[in-house]
């Protein structure tokens, strides 16, 4: 004879003797329907059959449980989350940061920096911070942005368009690699 003990999952699938409803709709194990009964008369028949009686449905009226291995059920539900979880990519905000009065070839080495970023398939926040006057021209700033979002236009897109916040103005380019791999 087979007894769980009462076991609280996450999903809140209430189990054996946790189930207070006085009639359920029992579905056996291989998805058979065995009609609506008593909740007694269904803990029995799990019983019988070394199973745990599962409610799998509480909003349905009556509400729905099946017979199955719970224990079973669990340890196959946490393999797919985790061969889930181990196939997502996550993707990482890498930050390039340049004043408005850059060299051309400081912004080259940022731009192959940022281009190299976006190739690994992570977004990019291009910042430019604006010291003391040269508040005063924060269109140099824009073009610079702009500048920079065209010549990354061949591996990425602009996600935002130049923001000024507070004394920082900055663009988000989004990898077309990372938009690839996910269609």
């Amino acid at each position: 004879m087979r007894r769980c003990v009462s076991i609280s999952s996450k999903q809140g699938h209430q189990i054996n003797e946790e189930i207070r409803d006085k009639e359920v709709r029992l579905v056996s194990a291989d998805g058979e329907q065995l009609g609506i009964m008593p909740v007694r008369e269904a803990l029995e028949k799990a019983e019988e059959a070394s199973l745990d009686l599962v409610k799998i449905s509480p909003n349905a009226v009556p509400p729905v449980c099946k017979l199955m291995d719970y224990g079973k059920y669990k340890f196959e539900q946490t393999k797919r989350e985790k061969e889930a979880k181990k196939n997502q990519r996550v993707v990482e905000i890498k930050e390039v940061r340049m004043s408005p009065n850059i060299d051309s070839n400081d912004f080259n080495v940022k731009l192959r920096n940022a281009q190299k970023f976006l190739a690994d398939g992570d977004r990019v926040k291009v910042t430019i911070r604006f010291r003391g006057r040269e508040m005063t021209h924060t269109e140099i700033g824009r073009d610079l942005l702009m500048k920079f979002a065209e010549e990354c236009a061949e591996v990425a897109t602009l996600d935002k368009e130049p923001k000024l916040e507070g004394r920082h103005m900055s663009i988000f380019l989004a990898s077309k690699v990372a938009k690839d791999q996910k269609k």
